[in-house]
């Protein structure tokens, strides 16, 4: 069973790893979609993330697929209570469906809230800035939603940490509840940015961290270490970046790690995020049973400090 952590200063506990709920309506269909999240409720895990435009980018869809099949499946469960959902607004559903203006908020909620069936959302999250709408408005708004009880606690994926500071100052100055979590890409190989822009941040707030792009669109797992395994899978040209000397050092330090410890590369990645004390849960996700199992047992991998160091070293920048 998941050691619960709690989901930074709310009252939420969630499972060491959300599941990314991007597979929904794009790998995954809905009966394959029932069948992992059945699974993972079953190994004790409780926390989903998604987003209203998931899985606009598929050809034939509009968005809202990824909601509608975890409302499916809560409404057919009735497990609302055991779950933990996070999603996210405006990305842009279409030309006049997105941004983060007071009326769009209010609309894209209920849209949301609609087609995951269900009268809350335990975490809200603003999922691109929209530097053409005030901080104020956007906070606001939020805020609204929260005393409604549409909405339980508020998040920011994608924003500059100036701009998540500056939308906390306010919203503390007017007694409005602040974000509470940042969704930041994070990984073994993409540190820099994380360490150096939202770190002190995130420590100085409290504030929870779920980083997505765990694996680094596969490339930790080990499958892509030349030009040619990058027709391996749909996601082979984002893997290009990391075909480099440091994106082999790291490959050969999890290889080795992962050797003595008798588990996958990806289960060391996984591991090495959940050992870091401003990690509250990494966004993963999986399309099939074994990856469901491999990702869940990733957080049972006790890493000596001596191995921390060694993935610490091999991905240095």
């Amino acid at each position: 069973m998941a050691h619960k952590r709690k989901l930074g200063l709310t009252a939420l506990e969630v499972s060491p790893i959300a599941f990314g709920g991007n597979v929904f309506g794009w790998t995954l269909d809905e009966t394959a979609s029932f069948q992992l999240l059945d699974a993972l409720i079953d190994g004790g895990y409780n926390f989903i993330d998604t987003a209203d435009v998931y899985s606009k980018w598929v050809p034939g869809n509009k968005g809202g697929e990824s909601e509608t099949i975890i409302g499916n499946w809560l409404s057919k469960r009735g497990k609302r209570d055991d779950v933990v959902i996070a999603t996210k607004l405006g990305a842009e559903m279409d030309k006049d469906r997105k941004g983060l203006k007071a009326a769009y908020v209010k609309e894209a909620v209920e849209a949301s809230l609609k087609r995951l069936k269900t009268d809350y959302i335990d975490l809200y999250q603003t999922h691109y800035d929209d530097e053409a709408t005030p901080i104020e408005e956007t906070m606001e708004a939020l805020n609204t939603l929260i005393e409604e009880g549409k909405v339980r606690y508020i998040g920011a994926s994608n924003f500059k940490a100036a701009r998540i500071a500056a939308s906390n100052e306010f919203a503390r100055k007017n007694n409005l509840q602040p974000y509470v979590s940042i969704q930041p890409l994070y990984n073994l190989y993409d540190r820099q940015t994380f360490e150096t822009e939202y770190l002190s941040l995130v420590q100085d707030q409290n504030l929870a961290v779920l980083n997505y792009y765990a694996l680094a669109s596969g490339f930790l797992t080990g499958k892509y270490r030349t030009e040619a395994d990058l027709g391996k899978s749909q996601r082979g040209e984002t893997v290009k970046q990391y075909l480099n000397e440091r994106g082999e050092r790291i490959l050969v330090a999890l290889e080795e790690i992962a050797a003595n410890k008798s588990a996958t590369k990806a289960q060391i990645a996984i591991a090495w995020l959940l050992h870091k004390p401003f990690i509250t849960a990494p966004i993963a996700s999986a399309t099939n049973e074994k990856q469901l199992h491999d990702l869940i047992t990733s957080a049972d991998i006790a890493l000596s400090s001596e191995e921390i160091k060694i993935l610490d070293n091999a991905s240095s920048y």
